[in-house]
């Protein structure tokens, strides 16, 4: 009997080592990440030149953990059938998730994310847009939860979509959140006032990431979900100097969270 004991729990002991290994669940335990976020308007620069290598290289020299990706064709008529968020992964090495927002030209239009760590799962939900269907875009991983968006640019659309991203949002209570992307409003609009009741601002809300080549409005945010069981401290945060690659400036955060 002591045999069959020792033996069950020796099993038990090397299972937990190896599912517990990298979890944010054990107190006081840091991550470390850099998170990113990138309009990249299909790979199309201001010189209205297609490259995929240069926005990659863009990326590339970020090295992010996650990047936030918006304005992504797939297989679509104007990107001649290609994937760009494919495109993007295979010359970043990382793992692409899409979402495609609206169908459009013969494939789909959208936003998707990069990721060093290959996910655990993801969701999509609608969101609404007075032109075009907006989407959030939720990719898990291990450690934490990485969301994408683009919103409308009409104020009630993007207020509707705050309240949806809350409420989606919602249920991811034991890691980290993030909410990134294009938002199309400012600092103080309403809609960012109200996100930032319940969300924290890691991007700097005084650096200009739109238009790229010369830049005067605040549209791209990183966000970290207010959770009581974590804090957080930032190491850095930059918006990239690069206007010529697409019409939006890239950012990122560096940071350190860790479970209180």
């Amino acid at each position: 009997m002591k045999t069959i004991y020792y033996t069950l729990t020796l099993f038990i002991f090397s299972l937990s080592i190896v599912c517990g290994c990298k979890s944010t669940t054990q107190k006081n335990e840091t991550l470390h990440l850099k998170i990113a976020s990138y309009n990249v308007r299909n790979a199309r620069g201001i010189d209205d030149v297609t490259d995929f290598d240069r926005v990659a290289a863009v990326i590339n020299n970020m090295d992010a953990d996650a990047v936030a990706i918006q304005e992504l064709d797939s297989a679509t008529e104007r990107s001649m059938g290609l994937v760009v968020l494919d495109e993007l992964a295979s010359r970043t090495n990382m793992h692409a998730t899409f979402n495609g927002s609206i169908k459009y030209l013969g494939g789909e239009y959208g936003i998707g994310v990069l990721t060093k760590e290959k996910p655990l799962r993801k969701e999509a939900i609608a969101l609404p847009g007075k032109r075009e269907m907006r989407s959030l875009l939720i990719v898990e991983m291990e450690d934490y939860v990485f969301c994408c968006t683009h919103l409308d640019t009409n104020e009630a659309e993007r207020q509707a979509s705050i309240e949806l991203v809350m409420e989606a949002t919602n249920k991811y209570t034991n890691k980290p959140v993030f909410l990134t992307g294009d938002l199309n409003a400012s600092p103080t609009s309403k809609e960012i006032i109200e996100l930032s009741q319940s969300w924290i601002m890691l991007s700097d809300p005084t650096q200009p990431t739109y238009r790229s080549d010369d830049p005067e409005h605040i549209i791209d945010y990183i966000f970290l979900k207010s959770n009581s069981k974590f804090s957080y401290n930032v190491i850095d945060r930059e918006v990239v100097n690069e206007p010529m690659a697409s019409d939006h400036r890239p950012l990122w955060v560096e940071l350190e969270i860790t479970n209180n």
